[in-house]
């Protein structure tokens, strides 16, 4: 299926991948306005809350979009 080659490849990626990851995770929570977008929808109602980031994740889709296409060129 895959050669020795293809399998460097693969856990190259994938190692790269957790760093990033390990990276956003790192620094995400200093970031003060992420998450507090006007748009970002919040229901509270006693002890219950519900919170979904709407403008935040649509801002971060378009950037990775973006981003996205800049290296498929």
């Amino acid at each position: 299926m895959f050669g020795l080659y293809g399998l460097a490849k693969i856990l190259i990626f994938f190692g790269l991948a957790l760093v990033v990851l390990g990276v956003l995770l790192l620094f995400l929570p200093k970031i003060p306005w992420l998450g507090r977008l006007p748009g970002d929808v919040i229901f509270r109602r006693g002890n219950l809350t519900i919170y979904f980031p709407w403008v935040t994740c649509l801002i971060i889709s378009i950037f990775l979009t973006l981003l996205f296409a800049l290296f498929r060129k």
